[in-house]
């Protein structure tokens, strides 16, 4: 049992950094910020989750199974996330690519001390045995010191797939669109720094502030960090009610105004970025037919462009209802990996991208979210992240772009580099 205990804040953005930066004295930390997007689909502007009660680490092996079991056990909030590779658990599958940070395939945690806030309101939800610390928290929050900033060497950054490399492999993946094996892959590729020493919570935050995305995400989890400007939902269960919101579609922005509209305007139009967005949302329908009743598979919203700070992005919804007897678990096993980081078909993507990528996922185009008391849950796609090992210093980020039949190397490389510039410009100060 939680209980409730209700505070007003009256300086929202310090207020968060301040939550973020006493949070450290934990182990485990999610903290999930929706830069107050306000979606309909929004039901907070930022939580915190910190301290593990109960936890479960688990391989890939019936992950799903043990996640259900988890929360029924727990029958509270949980927090935590599933790295890519937990595809290896609903397919004949593998994963045997280079990884130098070691993420567990999947981890969640009970946490002692849950905080919601929402417009200049702040919910204190707090296991029953740590009650009686609300107002010691509180008071030891509106008190911590904002550090200055720590200025480190520009790291030298490193790619695992080099340019003439990397044309290569689209070159191959495009031999298998065009024999028929796929239509579309996701295709990845590393960005590296060793012997990197950062602060992970400055990192975090200056990635955030350049970013603004409505599913940001730090996550610490002893050692290992998550630093994510993530602009995209993975899947959201509200009672009955399922929403998938796919990302295929990027294009830059421009600091001119009428070039930007106009850059916006050509995304919208744009026939090759289209057909990539189409052929996802038509996977993603077919995941969620998996659990969904008949029939209730809806496009509420199909290729539309919104607009980040860094980039512009084409945006579909998809929602369904759940059918009865089908556990949240079921569903999001069926549905994961997500299409948007895989492609189509999406069993024929995974064993192709994982030929062709030299590195292992791992949390990278994995999801970070959490499961309601009630079996509702929330999770982001892990994309525009850092990744980093504190105890090997070694910090990672991946970008990716979708692979069609209309693909032209170079500009997919480009595209990679775009996506890459938030991440780089943090890394290298």
């Amino acid at each position: 049992m939680r209980t409730h205990t209700y505070f007003e804040i009256k300086h929202f953005d310090f207020f968060k950094d301040q939550l973020i930066y006493w949070a450290q004295q934990f182990e485990e930390v999610v903290w999930l910020d929706s830069n107050k997007h306000g979606s309909k689909f929004q039901q907070n502007d930022g939580i915190l989750a910190v301290g593990a009660e109960k936890s479960l680490e688990t391989t890939t092996n019936r992950a799903f199974e043990r996640l259900e079991q988890f929360h029924e056990d727990c029958k509270d909030w949980i927090f935590g996330f599933l790295t890519y590779d937990l595809k290896n658990s609903t397919e004949a599958l593998s994963s045997q690519n280079f990884d130098a940070l070691h993420f567990p395939d999947l981890y969640f945690f009970q946490p002692k001390k849950l905080i919601l806030i929402k417009d200049n309101k702040v919910i204190f939800k707090y296991l029953i045995k740590h009650h009686e610390e609300v107002y010691t928290d509180f008071n030891q929050i509106k008190s911590t010191d904002i550090p200055g900033i720590e200025v480190h060497d520009a790291p030298k950054i490193k790619l695992r797939i080099h340019k003439d490399a990397y044309f290569e492999k689209v070159e191959a993946m495009l031999a298998h669109i065009h024999r028929g094996d796929i239509y579309e892959a996701n295709f990845c590729q590393e960005f590296y720094a060793e012997d990197l020493q950062i602060n992970p919570v400055q990192t975090f935050l200056k990635l955030n502030s350049i970013s603004r995305p409505p599913f940001s995400t730090y996550l610490r989890l002893k050692d290992k960090y998550l630093l994510s400007a993530s602009p995209e939902r993975f899947l959201r269960k509200d009672g009955q009610r399922l929403i998938s919101q796919p990302i295929k579609g990027t294009a830059r922005r421009s600091h001119d105004p009428e070039q930007d509209r106009k850059l916006k305007r050509e995304l919208q139009q744009n026939e090759k970025e289209r057909s990539e967005n189409i052929m996802i949302v038509d996977l993603v329908r077919n995941d969620l037919s998996h659990t969904a009743k008949p029939g209730s598979v809806q496009v509420t919203e199909l290729c539309q462009v919104y607009s980040f700070m860094q980039v512009h992005q084409m945006i579909s919804t998809v929602e369904a209802e759940i059918r009865e007897g089908t556990s949240f678990a079921q569903v999001i096993k069926h549905a994961f990996p997500m299409g948007s980081m895989t492609g189509a078909p999406k069993i024929s993507a995974m064993k192709i991208i994982e030929e062709l990528e030299e590195t292992k996922r791992g949390l990278y185009s994995g999801s970070v979210g959490y499961v309601t008391p009630d079996r509702d849950f929330d999770f982001n796609v892990v994309i525009r992240s850092i990744l980093y090992n504190a105890t090997k210093k070694y910090a990672s980020y991946s970008v990716g772009s979708a692979i069609t039949a209309k693909s032209i190397p170079h500009n997919e490389y480009e595209e990679c580099l775009l996506k890459a510039k938030a991440m780089k410009e943090v890394l290298e100060n």
